[in-house]
């Protein structure tokens, strides 16, 4: 992998990941852009404890431009995009939009693929390790920053998640503060710990999944299950079987394997629902470790946590999609249309050829 950083007209950081090392990157960004202006705000909530951004500039950003304005392509003739080179492999750069800046942490856009008709299970191993790369490479970074406590690598794919945007890319937020959900999982952990006499919740919650009837792709390396208490109708979590804290931790075993086992399952994900059906939409999420402090989680380190994908759609079945209402939204009580065993086994029915 060769990486090379350059800025965009208006300051923001562009990073080319590319899979020749004699590849050249000098294109220079052309567009008459004044510097980007942030109003980005972490408020805390007192009564839950948690913390919400808020970000008014965000209602000028991009919002579903027909494809030959895709800003995510590469620059083509008199056609400046985002990316000022007329090519690219994998490529991140600071959002012109971000939800968390300065201060406030830092958000950035990872491009998959040059190709504005692809998705991520459209890209072959080697661009998927090649994305891997970006992303650990990225975590790495942004865990220096003084004003980062947690990096949260993502992909929202599909119109009905919310995507303005149709180019194949996810995004990486950089948060100040340890995540609602991260904190739920590292009170868990440590309870058990406590309670057990020093047994780690992630391992004994891996073990119970080997075991049972919900795995849906094993490998050397990597398990993929629908967990016990899934909250999505079709939702897998994709742990390495080494316990590591982050993406960082990852060795080349587990690296090399990682591509052929995500896109199998992506390629899956996109059978769910029969044939002729419209590409499922899904939201794939990377939990990593805090690079903060977690005293408040007494007796839990780092290398306590688990790293792990979670990948779930929010359709429910052919034609309708999982709204989150009354008591999802309002109470935060999920309520599964789809038993946990018969969405594995329905993931395993559509294994690719």
């Amino acid at each position: 992998m060769k990486k090379t950083s350059t800025r965009l007209a208006d300051g923001r950081e562009l990073v080319y990941y590319d899979l020749r090392d004699d590849t050249v990157r000098d294109a220079v960004d052309h567009r008459p852009l004044e510097r980007t202006v942030t109003t980005s705000e972490v408020r805390r909530d007192q009564l839950l404890g948690d913390s919400i951004a808020v970000a008014s500039h965000r209602q000028g950003r991009t919002y579903h431009p027909p494809a030959d304005q895709c800003p995510l392509c590469p620059s083509q003739g008199e056609r400046l995009s985002e990316i000022p080179d007329s090519s690219y492999d994998v490529v991140v750069f600071e959002n012109r939009f971000p939800s968390l800046a300065g201060d406030s942490g830092r958000c950035e856009v990872v491009c998959f693929t040059s190709d504005h008709d692809a998705s991520f299970a459209d890209l072959s191993e080697e661009q998927a390790r090649l994305v891997l790369d970006a992303w650990t490479d990225r975590t790495s970074e942004l865990s220096h920053l003084p004003s980062v406590e947690q990096v949260f690598c993502f992909e929202n794919r599909g119109a009905e998640i919310g995507v303005t945007l149709g180019h194949p890319h996810g995004q990486i937020y950089a948060y100040p503060f340890t995540t609602p959900r991260t904190a739920l999982m590292l009170r868990s952990l440590a309870a058990h710990k406590d309670a057990t006499g020093g047994d780690n919740l992630f391992d004994a919650v891996l073990a119970e999944e080997l075991a049972g009837e919900r795995v849906v792709l094993e490998s050397e390396e990597w398990v993929a299950f629908v967990p016990y208490a899934a909250h999505w109708p079709y939702e897998v979590h994709l742990y390495p079987k080494r316990r590591v804290p982050d993406l960082l931790g990852l060795d080349e075993a587990a690296r090399t394997e990682f591509p052929q086992v995500y896109l199998e399952l992506l390629r899956r994900f996109d059978r769910i629902f029969g044939e002729g059906e419209p590409p499922t939409p899904y939201i794939a999420a990377w939990h990593q470790a805090p690079f903060g402090q977690l005293e408040e989680f007494e007796g839990v380190t780092r290398d306590d946590f688990a790293l792990h994908l979670e990948l779930f759609t929010i359709r429910r079945t052919s034609g309708k999609l999982k709204f989150l209402a009354g008591s999802e939204s309002g109470m935060n009580v999920f309520i599964n249309d789809v038993p946990p065993e018969r969405a594995a086994e329905r993931l395993r029915e559509v294994a690719s050829s």
